[in-house]
């Protein structure tokens, strides 16, 4: 702080100062030299307002995640009803299986002839097959339908001989039924070599064929019918001669079902 200095002849005058100063003028502290200043605010201050012009964007942007929300939160639920649907389905067809045991359908063939295949000629042949095929139904509360749209074949070496259909019908409970199946083929071309090897297995007595059934059926608990599944069929016959009657050296049958 400037001292201020009397002289002593006479009493400063006012507005006078002694030093280097002019009337009315203070000593003016240097203008520091321009630089970066970096100055940390607490983040719990700081406060983030939209301008006026993202006021209404803001909103929108509010209003779509509240919907994303609501949409989310129904297709949460949806999930959780198909979880819970399924869950009881599945328990009830455990409890149905507990109590009735089913059991598909055993099969096997009974009868297997074989006519209209001429080996001595190179021409197509049109075989024909008239196949029996028993099934048991042992369930003791269970029926079956057998529906439209089914299928048999017959095959020799993967080559598809003849074809036809499984009968509609129902059986029921504890029962045991034969289907007799009249399967025809025609312009079927063998080659030379299966020809051959058709020779050599006539005159071993034993001529091997596949016997294919595809059959959509219905199951019949009480007085309630399920979906349609698909039982698969699949036996290897193995016969004596072409010419009927035949006898069946071997026969072996196995089987699936596809529930969907």
């Amino acid at each position: 702080m400037a001292e201020r200095v009397y002289p002593t002849d006479s009493p400063p005058q006012s507005g006078q100062f002694s030093g280097n100063f002019s009337s009315g003028e203070f000593p003016r502290k240097p203008t520091p030299p321009p630089a970066t200043y970096v100055i940390q605010v607490p983040k719990d201050q700081i406060y983030r307002i939209p301008p006026p012009e993202n006021a209404h964007r803001l909103q929108q942007l509010s209003r779509k995640k509240n919907n994303r929300s609501t949409c989310r939160c129904c297709f949460c639920s949806f999930l959780a009803a198909i979880f819970i649907l399924i869950v009881l389905a599945g328990i009830s067809l455990a409890i149905l299986y507990l109590i009735y045991r089913p059991e598909a359908p055993k099969y096997s063939i009974e009868g297997f002839t074989v006519s209209g295949i001429n080996l001595n000629s190179t021409s197509p042949i049109s075989p024909n097959f008239n196949v029996t095929v028993r099934s048991r139904n042992g369930n003791g509360k269970i029926g079956v339908y057998y529906e439209k749209e089914s299928s048999v074949d017959v095959y020799y070496n993967d080559v598809d001989l003849c074809n036809g259909v499984m009968p509609v019908f129902y059986q029921p409970a504890k029962n045991v039924t034969v289907v007799r199946l009249a399967l025809s083929g025609s312009k079927i071309q063998l080659t030379s070599g299966m020809r051959k090897e058709m020779r050599n297995e006539v005159s071993k007595k034993t001529l091997p064929f596949k016997l294919k059934i595809k059959a959509p059926v219905k199951i019949k608990v009480g007085s309630v019918k399920t979906w349609s599944m698909i039982v698969n069929v699949e036996c290897d016959v193995t016969v004596d001669k072409l010419t009927a009657p035949s006898r069946i050296v071997s026969r072996k049958c196995s089987h699936d079902v596809d529930l969907w």
